[in-house]
């Protein structure tokens, strides 16, 4: 005898296996046919007709695998690895062809994001049950992303069908953009890179690329699989009933015997450990934005480094910024510009360094205080050994004093030390203080001031004072990160001898 609505559900259940046989299918067939095409004369092809346009189609792609759900069509890998080989041919520049895919791939998670926030959870809650996605489950899942949702996104970035929706449902289940974000410039950087660099390596055989490139992705699928797996034995061993019959079925087993005897030994240093390498709530979030912010601004100074080096003229985007200077140029704006560029020497910044160590020492503010003198430390040097590694010229006719190279610029690089005091007050020393934004925004607009008027000055080219940023958010993002990880250690040690002397109790 039939429930009522069993009919109807195992009908569900049915149209569902079909539509995901359907896709599978689909998209093996899609595969194989990809698979199929002589890459390498179609990589040929594409260097001889596109040319510049190369960028234009690898943006595009990049963007809409995730923004516009294309990823579920046509795996954007292969559009990363035909630009990588194209630039390997010499025919675009690979730095910049890098810089457009992770901006766009970045772009299009965001965009799918915001589209998931506004549109997707009503969408879900409406039309998800047709798809056996109930209230309960869609429930579920929101509350999945808010406990892991940084990972999904990092990790989803490697696997198709994942990439193409991780965004959309981060954005329809509730998680806050400003988690999102760092494991997105994360994921989708390491993603575009990883793929155009293949690519560029292997240029002279394109088919060799698609072949290490789908190891690669065996590789990691091998090692999410792993992971899920420990994550699973986790979660089954948090409940006590289940940890005592693992304990007791190890202790009928030879092989197993010496585990549970090592662990009672040494459960006090074993737990202590433990709470070393899994720190609390925000570290990850705070941990992981500072690493973003470290992978973009070391791509940006290495990719001038490099570009500069060889080439020690302008770039297209150093003669566009000249040109701008020259239609505004104006008496006053030169001598406010003189104003502004003297805030970014090492005369004042010098001083202003000093004085803040000096306050958070005397405030026993420790981990500050040594991101501060770290960080200015690893910038003074920066600038010194790449202006002497480098030595690029001056732009001609500056309106002010120079020496030394060109790049990159010591103003800039000096100046980001407004942009880490204003961030170290309102997210340390001043939690929750009123107008923090307002304090934030303006040590980036000074920040941003500085640098700007060394173009204006023309005694720097824009990829200078670019590079000048980047060193100086580089530096300071990684000693943040190093201090993070340390003070986080330091704070979980008295806990955990504490739970050591309970147990030896």
């Amino acid at each position: 005898m039939k429930l009522p609505g069993e009919g109807g559900g195992n009908r569900k259940r049915l149209v569902i296996a079909i539509i995901v046989a359907a896709v599978a299918v689909g998209y093996y067939l899609l595969s194989r046919e990809l698979g199929s095409l002589d890459l390498q004369s179609l990589l040929e092809d594409v260097s001889n007709t596109l040319g510049a346009w190369t960028y234009l189609l690898v943006g595009v792609f990049a963007f809409a695998e995730t923004g516009a759900f294309v990823g579920l069509v046509v795996p954007g890998e292969t559009v990363m690895l035909l630009g990588g080989a194209v630039a390997g041919q010499g025919a675009i520049d690979i730095y910049l062809l890098i810089a457009i895919a992770w901006f766009s791939a970045w772009a299009g998670d965001t965009t799918s994001f915001f589209i998931g926030r506004r549109l997707g959870r009503e969408f879900v809650l409406t039309h998800g049950p047709r798809f056996g996605i109930g209230h309960e489950r869609f429930e579920k899942v929101e509350d999945y992303f808010s406990r892991h949702g940084g990972k999904t996104i990092f990790i989803g970035r490697f696997i198709s069908l994942v990439r193409a929706f991780a965004p959309f449902i981060a954005g329809s289940s509730g998680m806050r953009y400003r988690a999102f974000v760092p494991y997105s410039i994360l994921g989708t950087g390491l993603w575009a890179s990883a793929h155009i660099l293949v690519g560029y390596f292997f240029s002279r055989s394109i088919e060799s690329a698609a072949k290490y490139a789908g190891r690669g992705a065996f590789v990691l699928a091998t090692t999410i699989v792993v992971i899920v797996a420990i994550v699973f034995v986790v979660r089954r061993l948090r409940v006590e009933e289940n940890r005592r019959a693992a304990v007791r079925w190890m202790e009928r087993h030879a092989a197993t015997r010496w585990i549970v005897v090592l662990t009672r030994r040494f459960h006090p240093q074993l737990e202590f450990l433990w709470e070393r390498v899994t720190p609390g709530g925000t570290f990850g979030l705070e941990f992981t934005s500072l690493m973003a912010i470290f992978a973009v601004s070391s791509f940006v100074l290495i990719a001038y480094a490099v570009i500069v080096n060889g080439e020690p003229g302008p770039t297209a985007g150093d003669d566009t910024a000249i040109e701008l200077v020259e239609q505004l140029r104006a008496g006053w704006l030169v001598d406010l510009a003189k104003v502004i560029t003297s805030l970014g020497s090492y005369l004042v910044i010098g001083p202003l360094i000093l004085l803040a160590a000096s306050l958070l020492a005397a405030g026993r503010r420790w981990a500050e205080f040594w991101v501060l003198i770290a960080g200015a430390v690893i910038v003074f040097l920066g600038v010194h050994e790449l202006k002497i590694a480098i030595d690029r010229p001056r732009p001609p006719g500056g309106l002010v004093g120079t020496s030394s190279a060109s790049f990159p610029s010591g103003h800039a690089a000096y100046s980001t030390f407004y942009v880490w005091l204003a961030v170290t007050i309102v997210m340390r020393l001043r939690v929750g203080m009123a107008r923090g934004a307002a304090v934030v925004v303006a040590g980036i607009t000074l920040t941003a001031l500085v640098g700007l008027s060394r173009v204006y000055l023309g005694v720097h080219y824009l990829s200078d004072v670019s590079g000048g940023w980047a060193l100086g958010a580089a530096a300071f993002s990684l000693c943040a990160a190093v201090a993070l990880v340390i003070t986080t250690i330091r704070q979980n040690e008295p806990r955990v001898a504490a739970g050591a002397a309970e147990d030896r109790e």
